[in-house]
């Protein structure tokens, strides 16, 4: 069979798909049953993880309401949200997977199935399926070192002996990367040295354009010759400080991945795998266009999508998947390799749901022992909260609304501007916020607050930047992130339209901003040089203290414009 063959059995196999579950839950252990027992499948086992942003622990993490797609993205995987996303996948509303992918009755069904992932839950499921399919690699999409308290104090180390014990084989990176390249070498040449290998084929020396890390690691399982290639956060240097990195050049790299996997198949690899950070719309737009990968098992965008998406290219398909974040799913991928070549293949997203999954004993003491000496700071009671707070979604969330608030409150500005980061837990309505609680949500090593006067020309150009990057046809020009996040200030936004022309209607309370007039803007995680103020959390943190209770309120989104009723990625 060849390449092309392959695409007509993938094809059939995603039209086949029958619905994710198609009966009533029952009791605990009937769930359970119907969501882990994955049976082994063919010869060739990978299990992947992605995104899960140094939470050790169980948590909550709402799905978005809003996740729109632009030109020939619109209402396509993974731009669908609550019901339409049910629908693409025949997953039935109420159930435990429509909890795990959806925003959907989101209170209710947190109180009910419980929190996700945790590491030590996490590490049952991965044995239980290791114990299935003997040679099966673990794979770590990375963004793990980053997203904790505990993670940025012990500049993750915590969450480096963590994915030791939990036995990854492989990862790429991101957030990492915001340790500096220092402690980046030290950990991948110390600890992780004959343990987890650490792959980015696009990262390069600045001088002489040297690569920095192994693009590939070549294993054999079951007797089949693999290739796994990784691909780091291409816009690593734009997105986060360059100084953090400024020894090292990023980016796509579409032509030297095509040389990276041609070589591998070269040395003899019948199956090719890209371990990608790179975002889903990217991968999907790099799988049409890099031939010989057979999946993309791709990370950075926290899209949950249940099924592979193929993509043909010139070579044969490609799968191209995304593994969700924080903990909440591992992936499963099994392909039948027989006679040199793929045959069929099985995927599934499994939602790791704590209460479902008993704690592994050397996982649950490694996390103990790791939050043991942190444990007064991460204790320490700021408010209670009265609603739920989240983060994703492409405007705004409820807890990036009490960021905001904060930033005016506390440094006295009349707008603030807070970045569209897709991490963070959730919390609650009656949850006591803790400073762990608050450390999910700013735990970064670039925390400054800063307070500038701009103009309303230059409020103007920033909210069209970010807005090109959120939704610039062109997947490549895209960094992944959501919206920024803006109080004191309202506007309209056209996603479709071009850069320069998406925002306007922009006001100050009832009046209009002034292209002349100076305004107080406060914000913080500066990339440039900019003021040092005092770190998000401690800002936050006053502002909680003087809340004592945080109310229900609607966090504050822009008015939309041209986009169609009934979009997919819009409920």
């Amino acid at each position: 069979m060849d390449r092309r063959e392959f695409v007509q059995i993938l094809a059939a196999a995603a039209a086949a798909g029958a619905p994710l579950n198609a009966y009533p839950e029952r009791s605990e252990s009937d769930i359970a049953q119907r969501l882990y027992d994955v049976p082994r499948y063919g010869n060739v086992h990978f299990l992947h993880f992605t995104d899960c942003h140094a939470q050790l622990l169980p948590v909550f993490y709402r799905e978005p309401n809003v996740d729109l797609g632009v030109g020939a993205a619109r209402g396509r995987p993974p731009h669908r949200v609550g019901r339409a996303l049910l629908q693409e996948y025949g997953i039935r509303p109420g159930s435990i997977e429509a909890y795990a992918l959806t925003y959907l009755d989101f209170e209710a069904a947190a109180r009910r199935y419980g929190a996700v992932g945790g590491f030590a839950h996490l590490a049952t499921l991965i044995k239980r399926l290791r114990a299935q399919r003997p040679g099966a690699l673990l794979l770590d999409g990375g963004d793990t070192w980053q997203g904790s308290a505990t993670s940025l104090w012990t500049r993750g180390q915590d969450m480096v002996e963590a994915a030791t014990l939990l036995g990854v084989d492989i990862m790429t990176a991101h957030w990492e990367m915001t340790y500096g390249s220092q402690r980046v070498l030290q950990i991948v040449q110390g600890d992780l040295k004959d343990r987890i290998e650490l792959l980015a084929q696009n990262v390069r020396t600045s001088d002489f354009g040297d690569p920095v890390f192994a693009s590939t690691s070549r294993r054999d399982i079951n007797g089949v010759p693999v290739a796994v290639i990784g691909q780091a956060f291409p816009y690593t240097p734009i997105a986060h400080p360059r100084s953090l990195v400024q020894e090292w050049t990023f980016g796509i790299r579409e032509q030297d991945l095509q040389s990276v996997v041609e070589a591998a198949r070269a040395a003899g690899a019948q199956v090719v795998i890209l371990l990608s950070h790179n975002g889903m719309d990217v991968d999907l737009k790099l799988a049409g266009r890099v031939r010989g990968i057979d999946a993309i098992l791709g990370g950075h965008t926290h899209d949950a999508v249940p099924r592979p998406v193929i993509v043909r290219n010139g070579g044969g398909p490609t799968l191209v998947t995304n593994a969700g974040s924080h903990g909440k799913f591992l992936a499963v991928l099994d392909l039948d390799v027989r006679g040199g070549r793929i045959r069929d293949y099985r995927y599934r997203l499994l939602p790791v749901v704590a209460g479902l999954l008993p704690a592994d004993p050397d996982m649950q003491r490694l996390i103990e022992r790791a939050r043991a000496p942190f444990a007064p700071q991460l204790s320490q009671m700021l408010a209670v909260t009265e609603a739920t707070l989240y983060r994703r979604g492409n405007f705004n969330g409820t807890f990036d609304q009490v960021i905001l608030d904060a930033l005016i409150r506390v440094r006295g500005a009349q707008i603030a501007f807070s970045p569209g980061f897709r991490w963070g837990t959730t919390l609650l309505p009656g949850h006591t916020i803790t400073m762990e609680d608050l450390m999910a949500q700013t735990a970064i090593t670039y925390p400054w607050t800063t307070v500038t006067e701009m103009n309303g020309e230059r409020i103007k150009a920033v909210l069209e930047d970010v807005a090109d990057n959120l939704f610039n046809p062109d997947p490549y020009l895209r960094q992944g992130g959501d919206m920024v996040r803006v109080a004191g200030l309202s506007y309209s936004i056209d996603p479709e339209a071009k850069i320069g022309q998406r925002i306007d209607d922009l006001r100050v309370g009832d009046v209009p901003l002034s292209a002349g007039r100076s305004y107080k803007v406060a914000g913080w995680a500066p990339v440039g040089d900019a003021e040092r103020g005092p770190p998000i959390w401690e800002v936050v943190a006053e502002h909680l203290r003087d809340l004592k209770v945080v109310k229900p309120r609607a966090a504050q989104m822009p008015r939309l414009r041209g986009v169609a009723p009934g979009d997919p990625g819009l409920a």
